[in-house]
């Protein structure tokens, strides 16, 4: 620009002595105006810069540092205050330890500039946390907003563990401590250098994480890149409650997002390898909550690696418990997709859920057979399942846990979708049909499984199981079956119990145990006949039809007109039949 001035202002273009041509001075002005844009942001970065810089904790241990180079003076109504409170401590704590008097003493020692008054207040709350459980009311929660600002670590270790036990009691409401302003303070600690005060914080944040508003908040208060910084610390306590409190966020879909954009995922996978089993069971259980969304699925199992689903897959053998059944719960989560599954199955998952029916964990063998019922839905994956030795489990699963509604549900619909297979034979001759016929005996009609269990057991009876299922026939049984017939409340495990008598009438075995039950039955073939639905009709005509084959039978049905019964449905029938003979006629012409 300068060049261009030169060139421009030569003798020839300068119009008299002392002044600038017009386009000299116009470039002057352009000069002078990207002068004071380059200011204006140079002023404003440095402002920017500044901001950054005082924010930021390292300057509050300095801070810290340098007030221990002179000592606040005590002032006289600290002085005064101290020693009140201290012969409060002495003779009333036990009376009161939340009244009036105590609560303006740790006001004025809790905003003291003095650290030892300070960490007086703190002490009293430490005690009151560890050794009275009562509930602290709104206004002590006041103090502590000035003691976790506290330049004292001391200070700050002690209000930060007196609030965490508070918390972890219940003795304070959760949510009012974000309302009163100590979400801030709590997250500031996050970044503070020592150890014991960054597992207090990320303790309170933990607890705090339990209701949605906070979630929501603590999100919105940049709580979430310090937490996953302190998930790789080098402390156990201090990662434990950083991936505890990672794991309560992950329950808001919202965080979920967050976290997912923050590079999450990557280091909850590699937590998923640590020593220590508290971090494994969070860092599975948070996967698994972000798992639930399929939307994440593409991140957590990019084809290029397959890392996630290797490891999860490990630690289906872990020792512990809840780590197993918690990697079950994720996999589960994740077998959206037959391609997922197949690759599943080619990593052996099979033979470890196969190890886990017989845990000793209620919660592991839950989580186990609800993968395996999400495996046994697609067909590609029913052959591999239908083996001997499983079927032979899940037989003996039943048999052992037949007032489990969880694993007799799950079970049930896993033989069913087996059934659907060239392998039908091998479910017909394992422990599965006694099984399931025993379950009957022991399910609450009110619960979901006794409608799986009949399903199942009349999708084999139509496969040809009929003469397997009447060899464990016996009256508790049958009873239990024509009761179930009669309970039209229940539809569908009405239905199905009909349709596994219907499909059993003809083996001398079962007419024998059926005779014992004949009023029982007409009853219900009653109901099944006026009933509105078409196939409780047809069910009620083919049992009937099958049944006065036998002469006690067709004797019994004389005695209650059950043929009359029929005669008023044939004739409601023809006259469905002429209506719609009209009706398509008319629809012709």
């Amino acid at each position: 620009m300068l060049q261009e001035l030169n060139s421009v202002c030569s003798p020839q273009n300068v119009l008299r002595m002392g002044q600038l041509c017009g386009r000299c001075m116009q470039l002057l002005r352009d000069f002078m105006a990207f002068v004071q844009r380059m200011s204006s942001d140079l002023v404003q970065g440095i402002k920017e810069c500044l901001t950054l810089i005082s924010k930021c904790f390292c300057l509050k241990q300095n801070s810290s540092k340098a007030s221990q180079l002179y000592k606040p003076i005590l002032q006289p109504h600290e002085r005064v205050t101290a020693q009140e409170f201290l012969q409060h401590i002495e003779t009333g704590f036990e009376m009161s330890p939340i009244g009036r008097d105590p609560l303006e003493a740790l006001r004025t020692l809790a905003f003291s500039e003095n650290p030892g008054l300070q960490q007086s207040a703190a002490l009293y709350y430490l005690h009151m946390s560890q050794h009275m459980n009562i509930s602290l009311p709104v206004e002590h929660l006041e103090p502590f907003y000035a003691l976790l600002r506290s330049a004292d670590l001391e200070v700050q270790q002690m209000s930060s563990l007196s609030l965490v036990n508070f918390l972890l009691e219940g003795n304070i409401d959760k949510e009012l401590v974000v309302q009163m302003g100590l979400l801030e303070p709590i997250l500031d600690l996050l970044e503070s250098e020592d150890a014991t005060v960054q597992c207090n914080s990320c303790a309170c944040t933990m607890t705090l994480a339990v209701s949605e508003s906070n979630r929501e908040a603590i999100g919105a208060a940049q709580g979430l890149t310090p937490l996953l910084s302190l998930a790789n610390s080098y402390d156990p306590r201090v990662q434990q409650n950083a991936v505890g409190a990672i794991l309560n966020l992950t329950q808001s879909e919202k965080i979920q997002q967050v976290l997912c954009k923050e590079g999450a995922l990557p280091v909850l996978a590699l937590l998923l390898e640590s020593p220590d089993s508290e971090v494994q069971y969070y860092s599975c259980a948070a996967l698994s909550n972000v798992a639930a969304n399929v939307q994440y699925h593409e991140a957590m199992l990019r084809p290029s690696n397959r890392f996630l689903l290797r490891t999860l897959i490990s630690l289906l053998s872990s020792s512990v418990d809840k780590v197993s059944s918690q990697a079950c719960v994720c996999l589960r989560n994740l077998a959206t997709s037959v391609d997922i599954q197949a690759e599943m199955v080619a990593e052996d998952v099979l033979p470890k859920l196969h190890a886990l029916l017989a845990s000793g964990s209620e919660d592991v063998r839950r989580a186990s057979i609800a993968l395996l019922w999400i495996l046994s839905e697609h067909p590609h994956n029913q052959d591999t399942l239908a083996c001997a030795e499983l079927l032979q489990s899940l037989g003996m699963l039943l048999l052992a846990h037949k007032t489990d509604p969880v694993i007799v549900g799950h079970t049930a619909c896993i033989i069913k979708n087996l059934s659907l297979s060239k392998n039908r034979q091998r479910i017909i001759e394992s422990p599965c049909v006694e099984g399931l016929l025993q379950t009957m005996l022991s399910t609450n009609t009110e619960e979901d499984s006794l409608h799986y269990v009949t399903s199942c057991l009349a999708e084999l009876a139509k496969q040809g199981a009929t003469l397997h299922m009447v060899q464990w026939m016996d009256e508790p049984l049958t009873k239990c079956l024509v009761r179930l017939a009669g309970q039209l409340e229940h539809t569908e495990p009405s239905f199905q119990a009909a349709s596994i008598i219907q499909h059993m009438i003809g083996h001398e075995k079962m007419m024998l145990l059926l005779k014992r039950h004949i009023r029982d039955i007409q009853a219900y073939l009653k109901n099944f006949l006026t009933h509105r639905e078409i196939r409780f009709q047809q069910l009620g005509i083919s049992t009937f039809c099958r049944l006065r084959e036998d002469p006690e039978f067709l004797l019994e049905f004389r005695e209650s007109q059950m043929a009359k019964l029929l005669e008023q449905l044939r004739q409601q029938t023809e006259e469905t039949q002429e209506l719609l003979r009209a009706a398509i006629c008319q629809e012709d012409s």
